[in-house]
């Protein structure tokens, strides 16, 4: 086997695969950063100036020691890893992100660490580290192009020869604030002396780059790794071998870790350890998670965390380049087991802002100036953006998102976790690393940094343990004793393994050795690694609590991978709604959110492909948890409730690593001598000389686990190839794959290596396909789930939807419209790129309308709308009007706010498509608020999008109406009199109260005889009153009563019915009556309570709104209930069949509306008397064989009977007949004569029929209806007033009611107060 093939075939399993080295070319010289300039470039076209002037010629502004140039890759080992093929444009972008940057002697040269990642296509990630040092600059062509350069620039501005900082801007960006603060005497130093650079004078020093690329994130043992090889190259001696021994070494003898086990390699100087996780643990996280913490607070990490599981656009932004990749790797690793879906560039490259402009979820880093402000940098969109201020310890946070379930238990637990550190909970202070060498921690200076946090019990805790080397004297001596003894190390292994506590013994070596003959850094180290560890293992022990039953409503339909894989996007995968109604109730708003995620989607995905193939490292980590959770805690139904469950592994998990670091498992090659050239690469202090490439670019080849690892693969090839033949083609699955996790996971990183415009505008019309499919995505899903829901209303199927979820569906497509309207902005104003649309179209037409008002010209007759019902003129779809009503809603205070509640009204009123075509028909304005590339100019893409929002026409929303519960909202209310014994007009004084599912409007009363006159289709005419007054959001309404004071002649008052709108919404009512108002005629009733449903808009004024549902309460074509005794009614003569069909109904309509979620159970009042409910169907029992009105000489009420039987009862009693009846049936007999007399004695005038329905609703509400009825049926009253074949004396048939009614006995009714107004018992 050749060496080359032995370097490659070992790759996956070598520790690092690449050494790289980046710098100044002093062959090209001095060339002005082309990625500084592509930058200006795209920074002009963003702000509409002419790009191609603003990017030509040199900026002679800036000092040249403050700008950037061009950067190259000197040299990289070996040529090619063919696992991972060598990238050097993104290399070379990201070891120097802002180029090569100039420094004097007068300036600070300290050398600074950072860290990358880039992500491949198929999301597997490599991991760079970065050590970068400044070299004296030995060329004199360098130093004299730097003289001219700075000749040029004080001839262009005679002002900047006084003293300035003469520090560049790109290395000092590196170094972190905390660094700056450090060193007060180098400012003052620079500023003092030297300004600029003189040759004679100056020494010149530019910035150099030594890289280690990985595949996976060692950074301690890397970071290590290069601060040792350039110790080296600025040691006063030469390093004990030749620095290519050192990076041959790295790069093919030292192997990766196993799983579980730990690495003891060699750097120049002293040993490094690394360790990796076992195969039943978390994946490997490097990055110091408390530094994270430290950076940001608990409180601000744990909102952080909720922001990136709901999948919003996250920007970090810091001076310091580690430090936004400690946040960002931080973040994503505590997401386990889930992974972020999105883009992630934590160290976002100059060259690349114009990605902030992408309408996708993203996670990414940005570099802040020195000294910029953040209120100074302007973000494409930031209605749904997380914005993370590290530096100044803060964060932004979008409006209007669902807590992380159990939030405080969870900081507290966080926070006893970092104290127990000593680290403060509250962040913003720099790390404090617990003492490693002798000093001790006294309690009075900690607890003043975390007051109010049990701390000065932690701080016992902190001073018991002997990790912090709080050492009394006696243990002291014992250490002094025991220092330097071979066996010590030894000693304290069998102590752990025994569990004998010999913790305290573990104190305090002297200045470099710390306990147990570790090294201070390792102890720091070791430290880190076990807070990292227990700090995931909280999060972690989160997500198994919340998720412990996910498998149960993962959905298993495809019968194997490639079915699965082609119709991916049809079938469901997981049982959202069953899922969601077992869980506890408080954590419901977040999981509804959650569940909808990429993340949360892939995650199923994954586990759906288990079936088929190898489990996902996660995902198989997770499910052995779970496993183990279940065997300890046989599934108690404790799991449903919302108790905070604490992590209970905490020690282990701690005890793991330390078991690993304290005994190291393997070994790798030392450092030895290459077989190299003789006088090449000399050693010169200060300088890192060029390395033989030759000995470099191959690796050994009789290395023990290179042949291990290279017969694994083999077997791995071999394996591949079956499994391809068994099932797809791997290139068609990944295929299959990206179609099928929807957006933005092909875009993950962008391409750094190829930024031409033609990249950049490639780059944009993905996300314009990608923003047009989710819009796909989205509303099918909304019309699914409404429809489905809408199809329980009406009998079919299964309700699969909560009001919750809808809620969650519609801020989604809130989000989304966001999205569309920031992408290619061309000037970002107010935080939401819609509302601002809005704000300048409506300027626009405000002025047009104000010129057309000037003009005495018209525009051409109005076409006129026929009335959409009488008595209502229609409303004008207008997107003006609708902004209008939101901006006088002073409960909204911000424009996100403000887009979001106009979305959601445009929904309710079935005009979002409308609006929003209206909205793009102003094309200058379009043209002028946005560039070429936007989605909204893409003018194909933008019809389907409105065609898809117009399919959201077909069903009901209440969106509006039921998110904005205190509003002021203006209704209108109509009362139509029946016209044929027109007594339209009544001289008493009308009055009339709305009531809803959120209240009631009072009693409102009518101005006498405001009398309106519309005209009909015929032009015959019609007169009508009419009501407007404005209260506080009713909901969608229920109930109307309306009555009058029975003053004046005209009395008397026939309405047909009461129509009522809401003028915001649109959302009209109606309100059958059909009866008399007035004494003396029908059952003498001065009001009524009319109950309401919605009416349907009628084709000319739904005409450009699409179909709609069928109505929601009942079945279609069912007819109206028409009293028996009212004027209608007296011919209609239901059969007995009918009657009790028509009572099972109404009970079975009762029944189901209790078994929906509360939440979506809507009006009771409409089952219980409205057309079709329970009332009406008692009502033609009692009807039934009920002796005709014609032997009274006048219509006798169903109330009649009531009362003569209660008055039979009564005297009975008083006579003492009912003496000798059984106690509890004496008791029902009191209770019905006190109900009766309590409604007869009501100061409302409610009618006869209207008493009736009253004691109905009383009798079900009480649970005394079934102990009526025996009562009212064995009254001798009953054969005067009814015939023999009546319902109401045949005992079958009354057992069997009683029966039916008996089931309404186990569901708590409560009635709305309109019905039982005045009523007192």
């Amino acid at each position: 086997m050749s060496g080359t093939n032995a370097a490659s075939g070992a790759a996956p399993c070598r520790f690092a695969h690449y050494f790289v080295i980046c710098g100044i070319d002093t062959e090209t010289g001095l060339e002005p950063d082309e990625l500084a300039a592509l930058y200006q470039w795209l920074e002009a076209d963003r702000q509409g100036r002419d790009p191609d002037t603003a990017a030509a010629g040199e900026n002679f502004e800036q000092s040249p020691l403050k700008r950037t140039f061009k950067s190259k890759v000197l040299a990289h080992y070996p040529e090619n890893v063919e696992w991972n093929p060598f990238d050097q444009d993104a290399v070379n972008m990201l070891c120097m992100p802002k180029g090569l940057s100039f420094r004097t002697q007068a300036d600070s040269r300290e050398p600074q660490f950072h860290s990358f990642l880039i992500t491949r296509e198929d999301g597997s990630r490599t991991y760079g580290f970065v050590h970068t040092f400044y070299e004296e600059v030995t060329s004199p062509q360098i130093c004299s192009a730097m003289q001219t350069l700075y000749q040029m620039h004080q001839a262009e501005n005679p002002s900047s020869a006084t003293p300035s900082s003469s520090s560049s801007s790109s290395m000092d960006s590196l170094a972190s604030s905390l660094d700056e603060a450090d060193s007060p005497s180098s400012s003052s130093c620079r500023s003092a002396a030297c300004g600029g650079y003189d040759a004679s004078r100056d020494t010149l020093y530019v910035s150099k780059a030594l890289c280690l690329i990985t595949p996976m994130p060692f950074m301690h043992g890397c970071r290590r790794f290069l601060s040792q090889m350039h110790r080296a190259v600025t040691a006063a001696s030469p390093p004990p071998l030749p620095l290519e021994s050192y990076v041959h070494n790295i790069l093919y003898e030292v192997p990766l870790p196993p799983p579980g086990r730990s690495l003891k390699f060699h750097g120049v100087y002293e040993p490094i350890v690394c360790q990796r996780p076992g195969p039943g643990e978390l994946p490997l996280a490097d990055f110091p998670l408390g530094q994270t913490f430290t950076l940001l607070g608990v409180e601000n990490l744990v909102q952080l965390f909720n922001c990136t599981l709901l999948e919003m656009q996250i920007l970090l932004y810091s001076q310091d380049y580690q430090r936004l990749m400690t946040v960002a790797e931080g973040i994503t690793t505590l997401l386990f087991p889930f992974q972020w879906q999105h883009v992630y560039v934590p160290i976002l490259p100059a060259s690349l802002l114009h990605f902030l402009d992408a309408p996708v979820p993203y996670l990414m880093g940005l570099q802040s100036k020195e000294g910029t402000d953040r209120s100074k940098l302007e973000l494409p969109q930031e209605a749904n953006l997380c914005f993370v201020d590290i530096d100044n310890h803060c964060i932004e946070l979008p409006e209007d998102f669902p807590q992380f379930p159990n939030k405080p238990e969870f900081i507290q637990e966080l926070s006893e976790v970092l104290l127990h550190y000593g680290i403060s909970p509250v962040g913003g202070a720099p790390p404090t690393s617990v003492p490693t060498s002798s000093t001790t921690t006294t309690p009075g200076s900690v607890s003043t940094r975390h007051p109010g946090l049990k701390s000065q019990q932690a701080l016992r805790e902190l001073e018991d343990d002997g990790r912090n080397g709080n050492l009394g004297g006696e243990q002291l001596a014992v250490l002094e004793l025991l220092q330097g003894n071979a066996t010590l190390e030894r000693l304290q292994a069998l102590a752990k393994r025994t569990g004998v506590r010999v913790e305290a013994l573990r104190g305090v070596g002297g200045e470099g050795e710390a306990q147990g003959g570790r090294t201070a850094v390792e102890e720091e180290e070791l430290r880190n690694a076990k807070l990292n560890v227990q700090l995931r293992e909280v999060f972690a022990s989160r997500f198994t609590t919340m998720f412990a039953d996910y498998e149960a409503f993962v959905i298993q339909s495809a019968p194997d991978l490639e079915s699965w894989l082609t119709n991916r996007e049809q079938m469901h995968n997981f049982d959202k709604a069953s899922f969601l109604s077992d869980q506890p109730e408080p954590y419901l708003p977040f999981l509804s959110h959650f569940i909808e995620t990429q993340m949360f989607a892939t995650f199923i995905d994954n586990k759906i492909m288990s079936q088929w193939e190898e489990k996902e490292p996660l995902l198989r980590v997770f499910d052995g948890r779970i496993d183990k959770a279940r065997l300890y805690n046989v599934r108690a139904p404790s799991l449903r409730s919302s108790n905070y469950q604490r992590c209970t592994i905490l020690k282990e998990s701690a005890q793991a690593i330390e078991q690993r670091l304290m005994k190291i498992d393997h070994t790798a090659i030392h450092p030895h001598l290459l077989d190299m050239k003789i006088g090449q690469g000399k050693y010169e202090q200060g300088f890192f000389p060029k390395l033989q490439s030759d000995v470099l670019s191959v690796g050994p080849t009789n290395n023990k686990w290179s042949n291990r690892t290279a017969t694994a693969q083999r077997r791995k090839d071999r394996h591949r190839q079956q499994t391809e033949h068994l099932t797809l083609d791997n290139d068609l699955k990944e295929k299959y794959m990206q179609e099928a996790r929807s957006l933005g996971k092909n875009l993950r990183q962008p391409k750094l290596s190829d930024l031409s415009p033609a990249v950049i505008a490639q780059t944009n019309w993905k996300f314009v396909e990608g923003l047009l499919k989710e819009c796909r995505m989205k509303t099918k899903r909304m019309l699914v789930e409404k429809m489905g829901r809408e199809a329980v209303e009406l009998g079919h199927g299964e309700a699969n939807i909560t009001g919750l979820e809808e809620n969650t569906l519609i801020a989604s497509l809130c989000d989304l419209l966001e999205r569309i309207w920031s992408h290619g902005l061309q000037v970002k104003q107010g935080k939401s790129a819609l509302w601002s649309h809005l704000l300048h179209y409506q300027a626009r037409e405000e002025k047009l309308e104000q010129q057309q008002a000037e003009s005495p010209v018209s525009n051409g007759p109005e076409r006129r709308k026929s009335e959409s019902s009488i008595g209502m003129p229609s409303l004008r779809a207008s997107v003006i009007q609708d902004m209008r009503h939101i901006q006088s809603m002073g409960e909204i205070k911000t424009d996100v706010g403000r887009a979001r509640a106009w979305i959601r009204l445009s929904l309710e009123k079935k005009l979002l498509s409308q609006h929003l075509k209206q909205l793009l028909s102003r094309q200058a304005l379009t043209k002028k608020l946005y560039k070429r590339y936007a989605f909204l100019r893409c003018e194909e893409e933008k019809e389907q999008f409105l065609f898809h929002l117009l399919s959201l026409n077909t069903v009901d929303y209440f969106c509006f109406t039921s998110v904005f519960t205190t509003i002021m909202i203006p209704y209108r209310a109509v009362i139509i009199p029946i016209k044929k014994l027109s007594n339209a007009m009544t001289t008493s004084n009308p009055w009339v109260c709305v009531s809803g599912e959120l209240g009631d409007s009072g009693v409102r009363q009518i101005t006498k005889n405001v009398l309106e006159m519309t005209f009909d289709s015929a032009f015959r005419p019609h007169t009508h009153i009419v009501a407007m007054f404005k209260c506080q959001n009713l909901g969608k309404l229920t109930t109307v009563q309306l009555g009058h004071d029975n003053s004046g002649l005209l009395a008397k008052w026939l309405v047909d019915c009461v129509m009522v709108r809401n003028e915001i919404t649109g959302h009209t009512y109606k309100f059958p009556c059909g009866r008399w108002l007035g004494k003396g005629v029908d059952d003498g009733s001065l009001e009524r309570v009319l109950i309401g449903e919605l009416a349907l808009p009628n084709a000319d004024e739904d005409s450009g709104r699409g179909c709609r549902t069928p109505d929601m309460q009942h079945s279609p074509g069912q007819t109206r209930r028409v009293s028996i005794t009212s004027m209608g009614g007296r011919g209609y003569k239901p059969t007995s069949a009918q009657i009790q069909e028509a009572i099972g109904e109404a009970v079975n309509s009762i029944c189901k509306h209790f078994h929906k979620p509360e939440k979506e159970r809507g009006s009771l009042t409409i089952l219980l008397c409205g057309e079709v409910g329970l009332v009406g169907a008692l009502e033609q029992f009692f009807h039934n064989g009920f002796k005709s009105a014609r032997l009274f000489q006048k219509t006798v009420f169903v109330w009649d009977f009531v009362e003569k039987a209660v008055a039979y009862m009564e005297s009975a009693d008083q006579m003492g007949d009912m003496q000798e009846t059984a106690e509890p049936l004496g008791l029902t007999c009191v209770s019905l004569c006190h109900y009766v007399s309590a409604i007869n004695s009501s100061p409302r005038n409610i009618g006869k029929d209207g008493k009736f329905q009253l004691l109905v609703c009383l009798g079900a509400r009480d649970r005394l209806l079934i102990q009526w009825l025996p009562l009212l049926v064995e009254c001798p009253v009953i054969q005067r007033m009814y015939e023999e074949s009546a319902l109401l004396r045949d005992r079958t048939t009354v057992n069997a009611l009683i029966a039916v009614l008996q089931t309404l006995h186990d569901f708590p009714i409560t009635l709305e107060a309109s019905l039982v107004k005045g009523i007192d018992l």
